[in-house]
């Protein structure tokens, strides 16, 4: 049994569900706001110490012990029921509900994929990416995250203005959920340089700019390793962050990495605690690899859409492997 963790809109998990389906794997798709009113979760041990644990939903009723993989892709946060209407014990019942849920999927011998929540957490973290990048001999380029005004300056005028600026973690996608506003990868502008006193209200990425005469898109499942080249420089729009997406004028192949950038990448992925990583970098006009960071669990869709490569397939192979051995789980 495969158990799905994700929102009702995820067209990613919807293509593995139908390779794992095609290929006839028991799964099980939960949206995690669906508790705790239309699913209910049970936990229970016996005096000897032996758990069970039990969820009914969609007509079902399954043991959890018999799940073996876990794909914590897009998970929606529990809603109260519509019945309690005060806002402060909304927030407890589902403060207490997210818990629950938590502490009943840490007692499962299932492998998670990319890694258990905590885990994901920790890999998220930018510097935490960028030290361990760094010590697996990966190129980065000259950063600096600081709320400091002063060391921005001297970052400015040592790189000769040549910076982009970004964003230092997901705070602002939480922040506004689903309002759709983004803040991509900008040009650091004179303009910036006169508002340089407004950071020290919140931290941000500075980095010096990296020629690109093309950007990666380096997908790692488990040992297997998907790069695709994106074509950003092709189009104005895409030229400082292919997320502003122009796929018409931004063409996308497959890539294939040098045997020690490959091996930097999935070792990078196994030091996060993770078998699944989206890691980004530029490929320079000179022939360097240079790494910009990894999303312990990103988009992949559009690259399996655009190059052909099956990353899908890849990832049910994953979910379907044997359970973790028991120094996987100790990892997790």
């Amino acid at each position: 049994m495969i158990l799905v963790l994700t929102g009702p809109q995820d067209v990613h998990a919807d293509a593995v569900i139908e390779r794992l389906a095609r290929r006839g794997i028991e799964h099980l798709r939960l949206d995690q706001a669906d508790f705790p009113v239309r699913a209910r979760v049970s936990f229970a041990c016996s005096a000897d110490g032996r758990t069970s644990a039990t969820l009914d939903t969609q007509g079902r009723s399954v043991d959890l012990q018999r799940v073996s993989a876990v794909w914590l892709r897009r998970p929606s946060p529990p809603v109260a029921h519509a019945e309690i209407g005060d806002p402060t014990l909304r927030s407890y019942a589902e403060a207490e509900c997210a818990g629950f849920l938590d502490g009943v999927w840490c007692t499962l011998p299932a492998r998670w994929v990319p890694a258990m929540a905590p885990v994901i957490d920790r890999a998220a973290e930018k510097p935490t990416q960028l030290r361990l990048a760094g010590e697996l001999g990966l190129e980065l380029p000259p950063t600096l995250i600081t709320n400091d005004p002063e060391r921005f300056l001297e970052f400015y005028d040592r790189h000769d203005g040549n910076l982009v600026s970004k964003l230092p973690g997901p705070a602002l996608t939480r922040t506004l959920g689903r309002s759709g506003v983004a803040r991509y990868t900008q040009q650091v502008t004179r303009r910036d340089v006169g508002y340089a006193d407004s950071i020290r209200y919140a931290p941000v990425i500075f980095q010096a700019y990296v020629p690109k005469r093309v950007e990666l898109r380096i997908t790692v499942v488990g040992e297997q390793v998907f790069a695709a080249e994106i074509h950003s420089q092709k189009a104005n729009r895409t030229r400082l962050d292919w997320r502003r997406y122009d796929m018409e004028h931004t063409p996308h192949h497959p890539h294939v990495l040098p045997d020690g950038v490959r091996q930097r990448c999935v070792e990078l992925v196994r030091r996060l605690g993770l078998c699944f990583g989206a890691i980004d970098m530029v490929l320079t006009p000179d022939g360097r690899y240079v790494f910009l960071e990894i999303n312990p669990n990103g988009q992949f869709l559009w690259i399996e859409r655009a190059t052909g490569l099956p990353i899908c397939d890849a990832i049910c192979d994953l979910l379907s492997a044997d359970r973790p051995s028991e120094s996987e789980r100790r990892a997790a």
